[in-house]
């Protein structure tokens, strides 16, 4: 068979190779093998005509347990030595190679606590913090809603970020500093502009006369009349109010050992109030729809200064968030 034969010159070479490397796809030829051979013989032999078809069977299992063994051996110890290199892609690479020499010779020894312990040293951790660079004395509620911005979102299989210590013996890898720099707040601002609307409205009724001053008849002899319209108006003021708060700064990845700033990338956030409400001098009935409405809507203070900064945490968030998507990918 075609499939055998290619498999068998794969198994040739990797053997003439000698590379311990090598036992674990040897392993994975010879069960192929062991397979193939298994699922033709539940159909032999074949008969063609007159002519009988069958294949010699090979024992395959001295070859699968040989190869089985040494492609334990070869993971087993190359991931003990990867283990003494300390550093965080030697970890990473001993974590699978634990967990595949495992699959070969299941829970011996400590091999349950080797893995863990790969994965544990293979882990960049990111703690992540807040500082608060401008002169504005802000609660401690605006920073706890700030920092709620769904940091484990950013984990993965070898990254753990953090936004507190969870104790005070964890090795940080590197740090991620949310600096706010500068908070402006616009003056009040109120600014008011009228318009006036018009509409002609019927207002009664009167005959209609010929050149002799006489009422037309209609064909029946009936007077006619025609309705009376007459211009009514309104004039609308209204009043806009505006104010904004803004918020800059910047998110910075900082590496521990070297001691290296990454990167810093520009983050930011802007609050706005704006409300708009009118009165109105003249026949309210002249109004359109639309203006009408704008009367249902009366001045209201402005909002405090800390709470539209409160408000902008929210768009902070998303800013924050967009920047740490940035640097993740810088994580080692």
């Amino acid at each position: 068979m075609l499939a055998n034969q290619q498999d068998y010159d794969r198994i040739k070479f990797l053997k003439e190779e000698e590379s311990p490397y090598n036992w674990d796809e040897i392993f994975e030829r010879y069960s192929k093998l062991k397979d193939r051979q298994a699922l033709v013989s539940s159909v032999l032999p074949l008969q063609l005509g007159d002519q009988t078809i069958n294949y010699e069977y090979i024992d395959y299992d001295s070859e699968i347990i040989q190869s089985k063994k040494n492609a334990a051996d070869y993971f087993w110890n190359h991931a003990n030595e990867l283990m003494e290199k300390g550093d965080k892609e030697s970890y990473r690479q001993a974590y699978y190679e634990f967990k595949k020499a495992k699959e070969y010779i299941g829970n011996i020894s400590n091999i349950n606590k080797l893995i863990e312990d790969a994965h544990w040293k293979g882990i960049s951790r990111v703690l992540v913090s807040f500082e608060n660079e401008t002169p504005l004395n802000l609660p401690d509620q605006f920073k706890k809603e700030l920092m709620d911005f769904g940091v484990t979102d950013f984990n993965s299989e070898w990254i753990e970020f953090h936004t507190t210590d969870p104790s005070n013996n964890t090795y940080y890898d590197y740090f991620t500093i949310i600096n706010l720099k500068k908070i402006e707040v616009s003056p009040e601002q109120v600014q008011q502009k009228d318009r006036m609307e018009s509409k002609e409205i019927e207002d009664g009724w009167e005959y209609v006369l010929d050149d002799n001053g006489n009422v037309v008849k209609d064909s029946e002899g009936n007077d006619i009349k025609t309705p009376k319209t007459r211009t009514i108006s309104c004039t609308l003021i209204e009043t806009h109010q505006y104010k904004t708060a803004k918020l800059e700064g910047n998110i910075g990845l900082v590496q521990n050992k070297p001691y290296k700033v990454i990167k810093q990338v520009p983050i930011g956030a802007e609050s706005v109030f704006e409300h708009i409400s009118a009165r109105a001098i003249g026949d309210v009935n002249a109004l359109s729809d639309e203006s009408k409405e704008l009367l249902k809507n009366k001045s209201v203070p402005f909002p405090r200064d800390l709470d539209l900064i409160i408000d902008g945490a929210e768009t902070f968030k998303k800013s924050i968030r967009d920047g740490l998507g940035n640097l993740r990918r810088l994580i080692k």
